[in-house]
């Protein structure tokens, strides 16, 4: 093994996020000649006070749309705010040339509501609880 020193942490430093997907971006381009991946994200702001209160944060690759994390306040579910949120998300993916979408969630989450948006179950890892997973979904926008 070369020398190197590999730290093990559960604070990395805010640098160590942007260093490893620059690093893997610039591998990714030199084998497919394209600049592919680019963050996307919907916030949700309050209207009034302009707070931020949640949204989705994802990106696209190389065709794909990754749903990374989306969160909506309990006072605001059900009023069609997340499935606009996802609207509007999937509408900048696909004209970016994303031709599927991809997310997984808990099934204590929101597996019902991707459902409804026109997602579907392509894999489930068992973790946790005996009666949770992660439900991986996909679909084609």
């Amino acid at each position: 093994m070369p020398e190197v020193l590999l730290t093990l942490t559960d604070a990395p430093p805010p640098e160590a996020e942007s260093a490893i997907a620059d690093g893997l971006n610039a591998f990714n381009e030199r084998q497919t000649g394209i600049a592919h991946s680019r963050p996307l994200a919907v916030l949700l702001h309050g209207a009034n006070t302009g707070a931020l209160l949640g949204g989705l944060v994802g990106r696209t690759s190389l065709g794909l749309f990754f749903v990374d994390l989306i969160f909506v306040p309990d006072e605001l579910r059900g009023s069609g705010v997340g499935s606009e949120i996802m609207s509007r998300a999937e509408a900048e993916a696909v004209a970016r040339g994303c031709t599927q979408a991809v997310l997984y969630t808990i099934a204590f989450q929101a597996p019902g509501f991707y459902q409804r948006l026109g997602y579907q179950v392509f894999g489930e890892v068992r973790s946790g609880p005996a009666d949770q997973a992660r439900i991986f979904m996909t679909k084609s926008l």
